[in-house]
């Protein structure tokens, strides 16, 4: 569910306008929804503490690489939601935008010893560590500041799974995680150490994920993990869970629902004692927003193909040039008219600048406004300033008010960063 309705023909997010908010701003120009945010965390909380029984006090921690604006970070932190982080700059934005040490977990297949230090000196929940050298290290760099961390060995259960390809985790091929026969050793290795402290073991398959049978999979494999370390005599007291479940960027109605995805989680964890944490990125904030732009003009080619060219490129929406992701487009104020075929395409100088082939929409002119939906998660955070065009701004609303909460640089600001050198 979001919170993006039309109100007298034009598409509003909440109370606000979407044209008044591009007409202040400029476009491209993402937009969220707090009320969407507030919402889809509510939702997990809710269906959480409905098995707390199976899952102890669990942790939601927001997959800050799906979005890592301060301020929607800020919205999701008052709510009591923690935060999964990847570098030391998101432990950093976590903190900054009120998420306590104690709700940040730190992943990442490449730490480096600074950045784990750092997580150290932050007081992080736990690190989630995916590979014997990197156990080495942090027991060097624990050692060192005379700590003993929190961790918990990320297991590579080699089930992969996600919407496409680029974004599958847990296959045998991946990049991450420990794989499952070395991670009880290694588990072991690290009890044995006075400069860490095992507790608990973490998976994450894959994102945007449609069905649970490879989820329950990934989690049954976490459970009998557990079951053959207690046997061994250590202690397991954490099962990080990951994320993963998909979103319905199609329109689909048959995804299963955060209650299901929880219920399935504590049947799979049921009896265990331990403490959950689930890991959401795109479930939260996929759907909280929207990318709008602006339509330059459209090319009608005497072959008959159109192309309908936005002020929006590929440098500020990655998703569907980098895995063929889908977007719904709908214009902001409502058309009418037979519906026809346009190429949507943006204005890089790159044939991938391609948002969509041959969809469907009634007829469009140029100045008009169109809205990619589900567009607040992986949308933003992916954007650059590909061929010197400005980052693309970002506005939060909450009712009938909105506010800037990432600017738009102008083009000296972007030339303060580069200053010549002194040969120059």
């Amino acid at each position: 569910m979001h919170h993006f309705d039309r109100i007298d023909g034009a598409l509003h997010a909440e109370g606000a306008p979407l044209e008044a908010i591009a007409g202040a701003v400029g476009t491209p120009v993402y937009v969220y929804s707090t009320a969407t945010l507030t919402r889809h965390y509510g939702l997990f909380r809710e269906a959480v503490d409905a098995h707390r029984g199976s899952l102890g006090e669990a942790l939601i921690a927001f997959a800050v690489k799906a979005n890592s604006n301060l301020s929607v970070l800020a919205t999701l932190a008052r709510l009591g939601c923690g935060a999964d982080t990847v570098s030391e700059g998101e432990i950093r934005r976590a903190l900054k935008a009120g998420v306590p040490g104690e709700r940040i977990v730190f992943s990442g297949v490449g730490k480096t010893d600074a950045e784990l230090a750092f997580a150290l000196e932050a007081g992080v929940r736990q690190i989630n560590v995916e590979s014997a050298v990197e156990l080495d290290r942090l027991i060097a760099v624990a050692a060192a500041k005379g700590a003993a961390p929190e961790i918990a060995i990320r297991v590579n259960p080699k089930i992969g799974a996600g919407g496409h390809a680029r974004i599958t985790t847990g296959g045998a091929t991946d990049k991450f995680g420990v794989p499952a026969e070395e991670a009880p050793a290694l588990y072991a290795r690290a009890a044995a150490s006075p400069h860490v402290t095992p507790v608990g073991l973490a998976c994450h398959i894959g994102s945007q994920i449609t069905t649970l049978e490879p989820l329950e999979g990934a989690f049954r494999a976490l459970r009998e993990m557990t079951l053959a370390l207690r046997a061994k005599g250590l202690a397991v007291s954490r099962l990080d869970l990951g994320g993963g479940l998909g979103v319905p960027y199609h329109g689909q109605t048959d995804l299963p629902s955060i209650a299901d995805y929880v219920a399935m989680a504590a049947r799979a964890l049921d009896g265990l004692g331990v403490e959950a944490t689930f890991e959401p990125g795109r479930l939260l904030a996929a759907n909280a927003g929207v990318l709008l732009s602006r339509v330059i003009q459209v090319n009608a080619r005497s072959d008959g193909r159109r192309f309908l060219v936005l002020d929006a490129g590929m440098n500020d929406l990655m998703r569907p040039a980098l895995y063929d992701a889908f977007h719904d487009v709908v214009p902001v104020r409502e058309r009418t008219g037979e519906t026809g075929p346009y190429d949507l395409v943006g204005p890089i100088c790159e044939s991938t600048d391609v948002f969509a082939r041959d969809r469907m929409l009634a007829p469009v002119q140029a100045g008009d406004l169109v809205a990619f939906m589900g567009a607040g998660a992986y949308g933003a955070v992916l954007a650059s300033e590909y061929n010197s065009r400005p980052l693309v701004p970002e506005v939060l609303v909450d009712g009938d008010r909105w506010a800037v909460v990432r600017t738009r640089p102008s083009y000296d600001e972007m030339w303060a960063r580069e200053p010549k050198s002194d040969w120059l």
